[in-house]
């Protein structure tokens, strides 16, 4: 009795459509095919160049395609991961600056504008006056605030 293999994932089953290759396989080899073919016979014509130097541009040219049809790593075709390539190299900068969002020091901010809040509370609640409560501000922001009143 014969045995068949049947992968056990069927999603990386691909469909054969013609000579069993699938659709994008013939599509690359036809383009490879109706670009390299009309070469050879130009070059070898007109060109002058022999049967062996004309068939070995036709192959030169006709490489991509075949690459492009036939190559796959990890799922990806050829053109994803030369696109990918291209991304990483040529488009996104060289150095990404890694960047934090310091959590424990936005704690600690919000802990003591809170001491700060409750020392002020503290001093209207003794003395009985009704006033808004405005922060106070940080040492940079007074220095900047005396840079721009001197300026005007």
């Amino acid at each position: 009795m014969a045995y068949v293999p049947v992968p056990k994932d069927l999603t990386a089953v691909k469909t054969k459509v013609l000579f069993n290759l699938t659709k994008r396989q013939l599509i690359c080899f036809g383009g490879g095919a109706l670009i390299g073919v009309p070469l050879f016979f130009l070059l070898k014509g007109p060109a002058g160049l022999s049967a062996g130097g004309a068939s070995l541009c036709m192959v030169l040219v006709m490489l991509p395609f075949f690459l492009t049809a036939v190559y796959e790593k990890n799922g990806l075709p050829m053109e994803k991961i030369v696109r990918n390539i291209a991304r990483v190299l040529l488009l996104r900068p060289k150095q990404r600056p890694y960047q934090t969002n310091n959590f424990y020091a936005v704690l600690a901010r919000q802990s003591k504008l809170d001491k700060e809040v409750r020392r002020i509370v503290s001093k209207k609640a003794k003395t009985g006056r009704r006033t808004v409560v405005v922060p106070r501000r940080e040492a940079s922001d007074r220095s900047r605030r005396r840079k721009g009143a001197a300026n005007r």
